[in-house]
């Protein structure tokens, strides 16, 4: 054991606190919601762009962060990445009104946009074997964790302090990051020899834009969506004419990765649903206050990180496709469970004991999923493939929130609201399900 920690060395832990970096802002955001609209004076429409303004360009600027990292040096892009998304985080922090917040908001899309995919791309690069599948796990185990954790330091964040010392305490951790890979992380050697694809970055960046404020956006969503459809129609094409695409398109000609992404999409559209309406209930149904409801998700964090430990073990013994199905299995059942049990049974019997199910299933699902994601890909292209993974991750985090409540926006008392929003994320997490079984065939293909 010793001798594997040895060689992970320190780059393992850069990968992994930079991109949990970016989980942890997403979910501070959801348990501070309340306090920024009340300091900054925001109305309900401001404050969801509060949101959707970081949504739309961490989803457009996807393709392009993964990309750029094949084409001009992982390591210069992780480090530019860093610095963007760390000077995001102050001018967040330091916003003083509605149009500076969502602006910034923006503007640290960009560098986390940057980001997620170039730390998946640097894993790739600096391990390989055994070595990556183990690095792989513990990526995977920190997408779920930061995700939970968030929501508890979120809460503990915003009661105690204020929601800006959230995005102020990426400020020094993003530097110690850029300090520290500037001195042990080695750029990737295997550097594609085309310029970067301009006419593809443009038509993705303003497709998967498009297609963002489609889902997420607050007028003129019908004209985004034929905007997004058009243009990453054209990208489609465009991919197929130029030597050097920002997406290629022999990623999506393996069915592993394929049933993977789709499996993916559906999982965490459910779990960010989850998450998301899960907040609501605690505060509106049992009156739970912010540092309560960040606190209360514990009983999905600390299975989750007992969850996670079991992977490699699990993963080498049954295969990633097996313990993805068992995984979502157990998230499903977690997410279903409270309709039957009834809110009025209290937190403890209602909310709790299906968090920890819940939290079992995530643990074990997002490292294997990420294996998959990436798995068969060429060296020279494991940027692009890291941002495809992430774009999936992004997209279906936007899609399921709005899905659910565009399905259970009709019922107007909050504790049937609930049980609706349940079985409607339940289904989405039946979705992945079959995905995952279409996986679990693509593996016995391949035996």
């Amino acid at each position: 054991m010793t001798q594997n920690k040895e060689k992970f060395g320190i780059v393992l832990p850069i990968i992994l606190l930079s991109y949990f970096m970016i989980l942890l802002d997403n979910s501070i955001v959801f348990t501070s919601t309340v306090k920024i609209a009340t300091d900054l004076h925001l109305n309900a429409q401001t404050l969801a762009w509060v949101s959707s303004a970081y949504t739309l360009t961490f989803g457009g600027f996807q393709l392009f962060g993964g990309r750029i990292g094949d084409v001009y040096g992982r390591k210069r892009v992780f480090l530019i990445g860093l610095l963007l998304f760390s000077f995001g985080s102050l001018m967040v922090g330091l916003s003083v009104n509605g149009p500076m917040i969502i602006s910034m908001r923006a503007f640290h899309g960009i560098g986390s946009a940057i980001l997620a995919p170039t730390t998946l791309a640097l894993l790739l690069d600096n391990y390989h074997g055994t070595m990556r599948a183990r690095a792989i796990a513990a990526y995977g185990t920190t997408a779920g964790i930061g995700a939970s954790c968030g929501m508890i330091l979120g809460g503990v964040i915003t009661s105690v302090f204020s929601w800006r010392y959230g995005f102020f305490l990426n400020v020094p951790v993003g530097l110690l990051m850029f300090l520290l890979t500037i001195h042990f992380v080695k750029d990737n050697e295997i550097k594609s020899t085309s310029r970067l694809d301009i006419v593809g970055t443009l038509l993705s960046v303003l497709g998967l834009s498009a297609l963002v404020y489609s889902i997420d956006g607050t007028s003129h969503q019908r004209l985004a969506l034929i905007i997004a459809i058009v243009s990453l129609g054209l990208s489609v094409y465009a991919e197929r004419m130029v030597k050097s695409p920002i997406m290629p398109l022999r990623l999506f000609t393996n069915r592993q990765r394929n049933s993977a992404y789709v499996a993916r999409f559906f999982f965490i559209g459910a779990a960010f649903a989850y998450f998301f309406v899960t907040t609501q209930a605690l505060q509106r149904i049992y009156g739970f206050t912010t540092l309560m409801t960040g606190l209360a998700f514990l009983p999905v964090t600390i299975p989750q990180f007992v969850g996670a430990l079991q992977v490699s073990r699990l993963s080498s013994k049954i295969g990633n496709a097996r313990l993805i199905l068992i995984a979502v299995i157990l998230v499903t059942v977690g997410v279903f469970l409270t309709v039957p049990l009834g809110l009025n049974r209290g937190y403890w019997v209602a909310i709790a004991i299906p968090m920890i199910i819940f939290g079992v299933g995530q643990g074990l699902v997002l490292s294997p999923l990420t294996a998959e994601g990436v798995a068969n890909t060429d060296p020279e292209i494991a940027g692009a493939a890291s941002g495809v993974v992430n774009t999936v991750h992004q997209f279906g985090q936007s899609v399921g929130i709005s899905v659910v409540v565009a399905l259970t926006s009709g019922v107007h008392n909050f504790s049937t609201s609930y049980l609706d929003q349940l079985l409607v994320i339940s289904a989405i997490s039946g979705l992945s399900l079959i995905a995952a079984l279409f996986l679990l065939g693509s593996e016995k293909r391949l035996r």
